[in-house]
């Protein structure tokens, strides 16, 4: 996915939606947008938040124990700095698919789905995960979400 689908539109794009990830934020955003305007299952948007920081941190525990190095080209540097050089799993798929799990109790899931899809798929797109990253992201994220149930 680094050498691939690579014109200057294209990175823009990806590179501003994958800014949206980093460390949950759009996750915890929704969560808190539906707190806000629905005062009626505002227990069910707070658990939702709730979920997308286990993940986070569950994942960054993990990340820890297992010290994956993040994938280097090196004619092809990755498109966006992080915080540390250890990649498996993927936060961002991590927190997108804890998010689209626990918010689709509430929501449509298709969409988040979705978009949970494409942020995690956006992270082998700027160069920082191997697919196997993205993939156990994905799985830690849901699997925390349906214990937060």
């Amino acid at each position: 996915m680094r050498t691939h689908g690579h014109q200057p539109g294209a990175e823009r794009a990806v590179l501003a939606f994958t800014r949206l990830g980093e460390h949950g934020g759009v996750w915890f955003a929704l969560a808190a947008a539906g707190a806000a305007l629905d005062g009626d299952r505002r227990h069910l948007f707070q658990r939702a938040a709730t979920a997308i920081g286990a993940a986070y941190a569950a994942n960054q525990l993990i990340k820890l124990a297992v010290g994956r190095r993040r994938p280097e080209l090196d004619d092809l540097p990755p498109l966006v700095p992080t915080g540390s050089r250890i990649s498996y799993p993927s936060a961002h798929a991590s927190t997108s698919f804890a998010g689209a799990r626990a918010l689709a109790r509430m929501w449509p899931a298709a969409p988040l789905y979705a978009g949970a899809l494409a942020m995690a798929l956006s992270r082998p797109y700027v160069g920082v995960h191997y697919p196997s990253d993205v993939v156990a992201g994905a799985v830690l994220g849901t699997a925390v979400a349906e214990l937060a149930a």
